[in-house]
């Protein structure tokens, strides 16, 4: 069973590719692609954070009943 990638793990990586267009290595070629990725990465980590915000108001309301 492989471990799941943590959010910041993805923020992390998500920055790298950022800067890879700010880099001497930027290539025009490929920047469609590493955008289109960094696009998906970009919204795999907002579903994340989603799914963490949903996580944290359903222990809010069970705190708040007790």
């Amino acid at each position: 069973m492989s471990k799941q990638e943590t959010i910041n793990s993805k923020i992390d990586r998500l920055n790298s590719e950022i800067e890879w267009f700010y880099s001497d290595s930027f290539s025009i070629d490929e920047a469609f692609e590493k955008y289109h990725g960094s696009m998906q990465l970009a919204k795999e980590i907002e579903n994340d954070l989603n799914k963490l915000k949903n996580s944290i108001e359903i222990l809010n309301e069970d705190f708040s009943k007790a």
